[in-house]
């Protein structure tokens, strides 16, 4: 293998800047219609919040202009110690920070000047992945390879929760896609949709009473039980194995449905959701006595998920009242639809909500959205921007954004699978699953189908860090993707 010149300019993908410059002046004019005040009339106004993301984004395309003119095998070079650095510089943030808004994530610079470490320690631990997955003979199924990525998505997210910054946390959770693409096992995903499930139905269900049967507790163990069965007959070494367990297991479950149903117990006396505990228990001793007959460790795994899953479910109203911040555990029941907070908890959601209805199918017109200009959204111009280009631009550029993020990131996938090198490939994909993760929760929050965690949008969104932090992370990778044709 060896490396000739090639003109940047011409091998970079011109396509994917395209969309990002798009996105980046689409932003710009909705921060500026969702800031915009009579007093302001020009959107070039450096007092306003559009004049100030013109100048970061001048900046950012400078960014990009630089990252693409470093040679890329730097990236790969310099990726612990980049990644170490971000580490370091969040362990100062904890302690260094002012308090805003309850967190503690912002380093002030100056007396105009906040960068949030956060934001950029996501293209820094997509390097760090990257550059341990590109090893010799990387195998990402065995345990220590697996524990390695494992501590180096989960020490920012430690960190940034100390910062009570939840949302900029859960976005590390992202590159589990990542390592779906790169042979994770889909039981992974399973066990975290399933955590989902039982958190869901536990919280919801909570203080519901079937007779003596709390609903909270019923249900999630029930499903707990049934996915305990159904995946030990898909990972089932022998059909035999499993038909005593299914016959077994589907007379108990439909005479307890039976039973609560139509003769539940009087309250005071027996809790059904213990026959789905006592049944799980009973799965696990059966699991563990054919693991050791068949030699099949998949049977102890399931088992021990089951047991797993029965820990989980009781461990839910503790985590949820001593562990979960009030404002967390607010927030969750309005998108659990528990409460019903229009004033309060629900009142950015609602107003959202209000201001995208709003805007119809076509929109109210640039400049023209009540909602916004009369400032009935808070913080409308950086994670709830959606809804300024709700109700602006109506249904049509709603949608229009909509296709811009599928098409880009779309695009970043055909890119990364094309890639030359696992380093590359990798980060691509890291690209790619943090994009998603932003635009998938940022548009359902704004629209009440997801908790407000509160991320930005990317390349909407006002903010520097926010827009320089998707500029690096992006045109990093469109700097690998040149570096294809570099190398023979």
């Amino acid at each position: 293998m060896f490396h000739r010149k090639i003109n940047i300019w011409q091998k970079v993908d011109w396509f994917t800047i395209l969309i990002y410059i798009i996105m980046v002046i689409s932003g710009w004019f909705s921060i500026y219609g969702a800031s915009y005040d009579y007093d302001q009339a020009s959107i070039f106004d450096y007092s306003g919040r559009a004049g100030q993301q013109m100048v970061w984004i001048i900046t950012a395309l400078v960014l990009a202009f630089i990252i693409l003119l470093i040679e890329a095998e730097w990236y790969e070079i310099f990726a612990n110690w980049i990644y170490i650095l971000m580490i370091v510089l969040l362990i100062v943030t904890i302690f260094v920070a002012p308090d805003i808004k309850g967190s503690r994530s912002w380093l002030v610079i100056g007396p105009a000047v906040r960068i949030q470490p956060a934001e950029f320690t996501k293209f820094a631990t997509a390097l760090a992945i990257a550059k341990i997955m590109n090893g010799y003979k990387f195998q990402l199924f065995t345990f220590e390879n697996f524990a390695k990525v494992l501590g180096l998505m989960f020490l920012p997210f430690l960190l940034i929760l100390m910062q009570k910054e939840t949302g900029s946390a859960l976005v590390y959770l992202a590159f589990f896609i990542l390592l779906y693409r790169e042979g994770m096992t889909g039981s992974i995903l399973m066990v975290g949709f399933s955590m989902v499930v039982y958190f869901v139905l536990s919280i919801k269900f909570n203080d519901i009473m079937w007779g003596s049967t709390s609903a909270g507790m019923f249900l999630p163990s029930f499903f707990a039980a049934l996915l305990t069965v159904f995946t030990t007959n898909y990972y089932r070494k022998e059909r035999k194995d499993t038909y005593y367990m299914n016959i077994a297991f589907s007379v108990i479950m439909t005479l307890t449905v039976i039973v609560l149903l139509f003769f539940p117990p009087p309250e005071g006396s027996f809790d059904l959701a213990w026959v789905n505990i006592i049944s799980i228990v009973l799965i696990f001793g059966y699991l563990v006595f054919l693991s050791i007959k068949n030699r099949y460790r998949k049977y102890l795994l399931i088992g021990l998920f089951g047991l797993f899953s029965l820990g989980f479910i009781y461990s839910v109203d503790y985590v949820f009242d001593n562990i979960l911040e009030p404002h967390h555990q607010v927030r969750i029941e309005v998108s659990l639809g528990m409460v019903d907070d229009p004033a309060g908890a629900g009142y950015n959601v609602n107003q959202s909500k209000i201001a995208i209805g709003s805007g119809g199918f076509a929109g109210k017109g640039f400049l023209q959205g009540t909602q916004t200009k009369l400032k009935y959204v808070p913080e409308q111009d950086t994670d709830f921007i959606f809804c300024t280009v709700g109700e602006e631009q109506g249904f049509l550029g709603s949608f229009g954004v909509t296709i811009l993020f599928v098409i880009l990131i779309l695009r970043i996938i055909h890119l990364a699978e094309r890639q030359k090198t696992t380093f590359s490939r990798v980060y691509g994909y890291a690209v790619a699953s943090i994009l998603f993760f932003h635009f998938a929760i940022n548009i359902g929050m704004v629209i009440g189908i997801t908790p407000v965690i509160g991320i930005p949008l990317p390349f909407f969104s006002y903010g520097g860090s926010s827009l320089w932090s998707f500029t690096i992370l992006l045109f990093i990778f469109l700097r690998l993707d040149v570096s294809r044709a570099e190398k023979f």
